[in-house]
C-alpha cells in the first residue's frame, strides 16, 4: 500500500487494495489496511533475482550466510563493506532480514554503516531486522550504535514496524533502549494503536503498562479503542477500557466507539468487554441490583469479603433446611434456596471487579472450606464433645490439635506471600537484566517474564490470577485463594494432612457420639433403614453435616496422595503436569549459536552452521510461541474438564500415568532436582525455616544446603552440589559438567 493509504479504512466494504509486492524485496514493510475480507495483510519480500555466480555475489552472501566467501571478496578488495546496489542497499541489509548473526557481526566489525538506508522503504537494516522479529540482530545493531529514531520513507520508527510483527520480547528491548512509547507516525498512529488495530493483546497490555496515552487520537481522532474495535479482539478492547480509555470519544467525524463497533460488526465483542469491565451497554458503570448496594464504595474489597463469607451462610441455610423439614419437602426448598442465593452471588459477580469474572476467581471455594470448618468446629464443641469427652478423650485430642492445625495452616497458606519474585527497581535494572539475557543467548519467555519485567528462575511461573511470578511455583490453588509456592507449599501440605487426619478422627467421633443419643420415641422410617432413620431423627444437623464433610475426602485423599508422591520425587505439580522440559530454560538453538560465536571460525563450514542455526526465525530463543505468548491453538474447557482441576482429579490421573511409566524414563528426562526419596522429604520436611511463621522469600532447602529459588537461574547438578561462599546470597548454582544429569 502506498504512502497516501496508510490509515486503515473503517468501512467494511472498502475497497482498499495493497500494492504489488515491491520488485526487488527490499525490507520496508507496507502499513497494514482492512482489506475487502477485513484481514490485516503485510507485504511480502522478495529477493531480487541474482544477476552473478554466488560466490561473487555479496548479496546472495550475505542473504545466505556465506561468511568465508564474502570475507575472500572483502579482504580481496572486490567489493567494500559499504558496498550499496542502486537503492542503496548494503550487504548488511541483507544479513540482518535473513537473521545472519554471524555475518551481521562480522560486517560491523569490518566497518559497515549500521545506519545506512536503502530499498524502496529508505529503511536501515535495524529496520529490516524488526519487521521480522529478529530480535538478536536488533540488539546487535542497537549496541553497536543503530539509532532507534530513525525513520523511514513513511515515517515509521523501528517501534512502529516492531509492532507490525507483534512480537512482545523486541518491543520489550526497543523501550528499554529510551524510545518514546507515543511517538506517532505522519498520520498520527501511535505505537498502541497499531498494537490495537493489528489485534495483539500482549502488546496493548506492555504499551499501557509503559505508560501509553490511551487518549492520544491520530489525523481523524480516533483513540487506540476506535482501532481496536476495528479489528474486534476482545482482549485488546478490554485492556484499553481497564486503563480508563474514552468510552464515549468521537472522532473528527462525530464516531464514538459505539458506532465503530457497530459499523465494523464488532458490537457484541464491544457489550462483552464492557461487561467484563464493570460497565452497561451504553459505557456506563453498572450498579448493584441487590439493596444496599451504594453503600459499597470499594468494589474489590467488598468483593473478596463478601464471596469468601457468603459460602457460610450458604452451607447453613441448607444442612438447615435438610435436618429440620422432611425430606420431599426439604430437597426442593434447599434446591430453591441455593439457586436463589446463588442468584444473589452472580448478580454481585457481574458487578465485581473485571477479574473476578467468574466464581472459582473469587474466593468463593476458600469460603467454602471455611465455612464448612466453622460449622465443624461449632458443632464439635456444642455437641459431640460434651457427649464424647469423657469416653473418648484421646479422640476429642486429636481432633482439638488437628482443627488447630487445620485452620492454622489453612490461613497460613491464604495469607502468606507463597514466594513472589521480588521485582527490579527500575528500568535501568531491567535493561541490565535484559542485556545479560542476551548475552547468555536465553531471553525468551522461559527466562524473562515480559508482565513482572524480572528474570524468571528456574522452577519459577507467572500466574496470571496473581499477576506475579512465583518462585518454585506448584500451582494455583482456589481452595485457598492463593498461588501455592516456594514460601507456603510446606503449610499448604500440613493443611491438608492435618485436614486429612481430622476428617477421619470426626467420622469416628460422630459414630461414637450418635451411640450415646438414645433413640427417638416417634420413629417412622418409610424410605430409610431403621439404623439410619434413628441417626437422622437423634441428630440430623449432625448427621447431614458429616455427609457433607465426608464426600470432601474424596478430592482431598487424592491431593494428599498426589502431594506425597511429589514431594518424594523434589517435583511440583506444575512440573509434574508439564514434563521435566521445564527445567531447562536454554534453548539447543541458544547453544548453538553460542558455540557458533565462541567459534568465530570465519569459513564457509562455520557460515553453514550459523546459517543453518540462524536462517529461521522460528529456530529462535523466545520465539518458539507467537507474539502474544499463545500457542497456535485455543481450546475451551466444558464444565467437567473445569472441574476435574478443581478436584485435582486431573493431577492424580497424570501422577499415575508418570509413576507407571517412569522406569522408561530416560537419563535426560529425570528431575535434576532430586536427590532421592529420603533427601527429598528431609529437604521438604525439616527445613530449618520456621514452621509457624513467614520465611525469606524464596528460601528453601536442597540436597541439605540452603537455596533461594526465588534468584536460581542455572541447573543444579545431580551428580555434585557446590554452592560458592559468594554465590549463596544468589541462590546461584555451579555445573560441574555439561552434562548434569545422570
Amino acid at each position: 500500500m502506498s504512502a497516501d493509504q496508510s490509515s486503515p479504512s473503517l468501512q467494511a466494504n472498502a475497497s482498499n487494495k495493497p500494492s504489488p509486492p515491491f520488485s526487488n524485496g527490499k525490507a520496508s514493510v507496507a502499513p497494514p489496511g482492512v482489506t475487502v475480507d477485513e484481514r490485516v495483510e503485510l507485504k511480502d519480500m522478495l529477493p531480487t533475482a541474482p544477476t552473478l555466480p554466488v560466490e561473487e555475489d555479496i548479496m546472495q552472501l550475505a542473504r545466505i550466510g556465506e561468511l568465508g566467501a564474502m570475507q575472500r571478496l572483502i579482504d580481496g578488495g572486490k567489493f567494500s563493506v559499504n558496498f550499496t546496489d542502486e537503492e542503496g542497499i548494503t550487504p548488511l541489509h541483507w544479513a540482518a532480514i535473513n537473521c545472519q548473526y554471524v555475518v551481521c557481526k562480522y560486517l560491523i566489525e569490518t566497518g559497515a554503516d549500521v545506519n545506512a538506508k536503502g530499498g524502496e522503504s529508505i529503511a536501515t537494516p535495524a529496520m529490516w531486522a524488526a519487521q521480522r522479529g529478529h530480535y538478536y540482530i536488533v540488539n546487535l545493531l542497537l549496541q553497536n550504535g543503530a539509532d532507534p529514531l530513525l525513520t523511514d520513507v513513511q515515517g515509521y520508527n523501528i517501534l512502529h514496524l516492531a509492532t507490525f510483527d507483534g512480537n512482545v520480547f523486541l518491543l520489550v528491548l526497543l523501550l528499554h533502549h529510551n524510545i518514546s512509547v507515543d511517538i506517532p507516525d505522519p498520520h498520527g498512529h501511535t505505537s498502541l494503536m497499531w498494537a490495537a488495530y493489528k489485534g495483539f493483546p500482549a502488546c496493548v497490555d506492555l504499551f499501557l503498562r509503559w505508560g501509553a496515552n490511551v487518549y492520544a487520537t491520530d489525523e481523524t481522532g480516533f483513540t487506540a479503542l476506535h482501532w481496536a474495535l476495528v479489528k474486534g479482539s476482545h482482549g485488546c478492547i478490554q485492556k484499553l477500557i481497564e486503563y480508563g480509555s474514552d468510552r464515549f470519544a468521537e472522532t473528527t467525524t462525530n464516531k464514538t466507539p459505539a458506532i465503530t463497533a457497530d459499523e465494523m460488526k464488532t458490537t457484541y465483542i464491544w457489550h462483552k468487554a464492557l461487561s467484563d469491565c464493570g460497565y452497561d451497554d451504553e459505557g456506563n458503570p453498572k450498579s448493584m441490583t441487590i439493596p444496599l448496594g451504594y453503600l459499597v464504595k470499594e468494589k474489590k474489597s467488598f468483593a473478596v469479603k463478601f464471596f469468601f463469607m457468603w459460602p457460610f451462610l450458604m452451607i447453613w441455610c441448607v444442612v438447615a433446611i435438610l435436618s429440620h423439614m422432611v425430606v420431599y419437602a426439604a430437597i426442593p426448598i434447599a434446591l430453591v434456596a441455593v439457586y436463589g442465593m446463588h442468584w444473589v452471588a452472580q448478580e454481585v459477580l457481574q458487578w465485581a471487579p473485571n477479574d473476578m469474572k467468574s466464581m472459582h476467581r473469587t474466593p468463593f471455594l476458600a469460603g467454602i472450606f471455611a465455612g464448612t470448618l466453622f460449622l465443624v468446629g461449632i458443632r464439635w464443641l456444642t455437641a459431640i464433645l460434651p457427649a464424647t469427652l469423657l469416653s473418648h478423650p484421646i479422640l476429642n485430642f486429636i481432633f482439638a490439635v488437628c482443627l488447630g492445625l487445620c485452620g492454622y495452616f489453612y490461613f497460613c497458606s491464604m495469607l502468606f506471600d507463597p514466594g513472589f519474585v521480588p521485582k527490579l527497581g527500575g528500568v535501568s535494572q531491567q535493561k541490565a537484566v535484559i542485556d545479560e539475557l542476551f548475552d547468555q543467548w536465553i531471553f525468551d519467555d522461559r527466562n524473562f517474564c515480559v508482565q513482572c519485567m524480572v528474570r524468571m528462575p528456574l522452577r519459577g511461573k507467572h500466574c496470571k490470577r496473581c499477576g506475579r511470578c512465583i518462585a518454585k511455583h506448584d500451582h494455583h490453588c482456589p481452595w485457598i485463594y492463593n498461588c501455592v509456592g516456594v514460601n507456603n507449599h510446606r503449610h499448604f501440605f500440613f493443611y491438608i494432612l492435618s485436614l486429612e487426619v481430622g476428617l477421619l478422627v470426626l467420622i469416628r467421633l460422630v459414630l461414637l457420639y450418635f451411640g450415646t443419643l438414645p433413640e427417638p420415641s416417634d420413629l417412622e422410617c418409610n424410605i430409610l433403614s431403621q439404623s439410619l432413620c434413628r441417626i437422622l431423627n437423634s441428630d440430623p444437623f449432625t448427621a447431614i453435616l458429616t455427609v457433607w464433610v465426608s464426600l470432601q475426602l474424596t478430592w482431598i485423599t487424592m491431593l494428599l496422595l498426589v502431594q506425597l508422591v511429589q514431594i518424594s520425587r523434589a517435583q511440583t505439580t506444575y512440573e509434574n503436569m508439564y514434563s521435566q522440559r521445564l527445567h531447562n530454560h536454554s534453548h539447543k538453538a541458544s547453544e548453538e549459536i553460542t558455540s557458533t560465536l565462541a567459534a568465530s571460525a570465519p569459513s564457509l563450514e562455520g557460515a553453514e552452521l550459523s546459517r543453518g542455526v540462524m536462517g529461521l526465525d522460528s529456530a529462535l530463543p523466545g520465539q518458539l510461541h507467537n507474539a502474544n505468548g499463545h500457542h497456535g491453538h485455543s481450546h475451551r474447557e466444558g464444565w467437567f474438564s473445569h472441574w476435574k482441576k478443581l478436584l485435582g482429579l486431573d493431577t492424580f490421573v497424570a501422577t499415575a500415568q508418570d509413576g507407571l511409566g517412569s522406569r522408561n524414563r530416560s537419563r535426560h528426562d529425570r528431575n535434576p532436582f532430586s536427590r532421592g526419596i529420603i533427601t527429598n522429604c528431609k529437604d521438604f520436611c525439616c527445613d530449618p525455616a520456621p514452621v509457624f511463621g513467614k520465611r525469606v522469600t524464596g528460601a528453601a532447602m536442597l540436597g541439605g544446603e540452603v537455596v533461594n529459588y526465588a534468584r536460581m537461574y542455572e541447573r543444579p547438578s545431580r551428580m555434585k552440589l557446590r554452592t560458592r561462599h559468594s554465590d549463596q546470597s544468589h541462590g546461584a548454582y555451579r555445573s560441574v559438567s555439561t552434562d548434569d544429569t545422570v
